[in-house]
């Protein structure tokens, strides 16, 4: 057990509020701040995708005896629903038997990990904004507006949780030395909506994630409790099939009609939710370092924000917790080398996931359609079911794995590389499940 310390947490997102749930278990006084309301009292659509938690959140949540908890407000997903323009639909297994994703509603979620960190013994500020922190002294500074008068609050450790747009992180890089970098994709997202039936039964298959592949953009749809889908439109912000092309009614019946047909029947409200809903963006946030001295330190999205095409955004934020909270039980009261540990343990993962989250746009906007790409997963699967201990697909090594990203990455690039000379080979269509296929792995494997 450390020596208990006054802890202050800012942001109650879902980082947050489990971050919060370690620290007390560990002893410590906890105090979270947000400056949005109480997420339980609010009406929460329109902005939202859909959470999956794999492997690496779990193990956070297994860690602290929650797991179950959650899984009771998941919905298992263990396979992709591809819907080509022609209509057709064809399904893509995620993993091996047994294996799936669990979709989850963010607002549900979060709802559910205020309670549990409540029931912990956690202090809730909500509606309490922070706008700044002195790093040295780990002192908060909270007020009405950025220009008013602040109240000062003195903690002995002070973790900013507090996402992409991070105050805490905002004074930290006021530093020197204090590298920072913000890209914005040319690409938005808006919040699209499928009822369940009027009997309660889905219109969809609620055990697949939905993907309408058509190029460099996609809808996406993930199944919610009650058996509607939250459904989420990525598109180009500007030019010929994108946010700024579709300005009317009839532009948009129009686009749809044409690339999404088959939807017709299950977005009733098409019209009334796109122009409702906003319009979105995503980025992607790197910085360095996390931590200052034992006093402060970033976690989750203030520290790594990426892209939501992996669906390892909540995930990765997870596992900073599970390596955070190894360290604080291998060395103790040293809270300097803990956060030193930390941020050097997981800054490599954190850019390998952004990198493999930008590249999983477009296998799910394109590739997941083409021909080549099936083929290739497929000689996957086949190959990694007959020899387990040599090869595990990238995507179950990210998602079915506790494998770290970075080593993810580069033996997921090996891979693709050694496939990419297997596909070249002739008949491979007719030959993919050959003896000649698994020798011709294996020899490249070898090299």
């Amino acid at each position: 057990m450390q020596t208990p310390h006054k802890i202050a947490v800012v942001g109650s997102g879902l980082v947050g509020t489990l971050l919060a749930i370690y620290l007390k278990r560990a002893g410590h006084t906890v105090d979270v701040y947000d400056r949005s309301p109480d997420i339980r009292t609010v009406e929460f659509s329109g902005r939202s995708i859909n959470l999956v938690m794999s492997n690496r959140g779990w193990k956070a949540l297994e860690d602290v005896g929650l797991a179950e908890e959650i899984r009771k407000i998941g919905i298992p997903v263990d396979k992709r629903g591809i819907h080509l323009q022609d209509g057709t639909l064809n399904y893509q297994a995620y993993g091996k038997e047994g294996e799936a994703i669990f979709s989850l509603s963010r607002g549900i979620l979060n709802r559910k990990m205020v309670d549990l960190a409540e029931k912990e013994g956690v202090n809730f500020f909500f509606e309490h904004k922070i706008w700044d922190v002195n790093l040295a002294t780990a002192t908060l500074f909270e007020g009405d507006s950025e220009q008013g008068n602040w109240t000062e609050l003195k903690y002995d450790k002070v973790f900013g949780a507090d996402g992409a747009f991070s105050r805490i992180r905002h004074r930290m890089q006021r530093q020197s030395m204090f590298d920072y970098s913000q890209e914005f994709m040319k690409i938005g997202y808006k919040e699209l909506y499928i009822p369940a039936n009027a009997d309660g039964s889905a219109k969809i298959d609620i055990n697949s994630l939905h993907i309408w592949p058509r190029g460099n953009f996609m809808l996406m749809g993930l199944a919610n409790l009650d058996n509607s889908f939250t459904c989420t439109l990525f598109m180009p912000i500007e030019g010929e099939n994108s946010f700024a092309k579709i300005k009317d009614e009839a532009s948009l019946v129009t686009f749809f009609d044409k690339y999404f047909p088959d939807t017709k029947e299950v977005i009733p409200d098409l019209v009334r939710d796109f122009f409702k809903n906003p319009t979105s963006y995503l980025a992607i946030m790197k910085c360095f370092p996390w931590t200052y001295e034992d006093k402060v330190a970033l976690i989750g999205d203030s520290s790594h924000a990426i892209v939501p095409f992996y669906g390892q955004g909540m995930n990765a934020g997870f596992e900073d917790i599970t390596i955070l909270s190894e360290m604080m039980q291998k060395y103790g009261d040293d809270w300097k080398t803990i956060f030193k540990e930390y941020e050097i343990s997981r800054k490599p993962n954190a850019d390998a996931i952004a990198e493999l989250s930008l590249r999983n746009f477009i296998e799910m906007s394109d590739l997941t359609a083409d021909a080549n790409f099936i083929l290739q997963k497929k000689i996957e699967k086949w190959f990694s079911d007959k020899h387990p201990e040599k090869w595990m697909p990238l995507y179950s090594r990210v998602t079915f794995s506790l494998q770290p990203y970075s080593e993810a990455l580069a033996i997921g690039d090996f891979q693709n590389e050694i496939m990419q000379e297997v596909l070249q080979m002739e008949n491979i269509e007719q030959l993919w499940d050959s003896k000649e296929v698994e020798n011709k792995i294996l020899e490249l494997l070898q090299d």
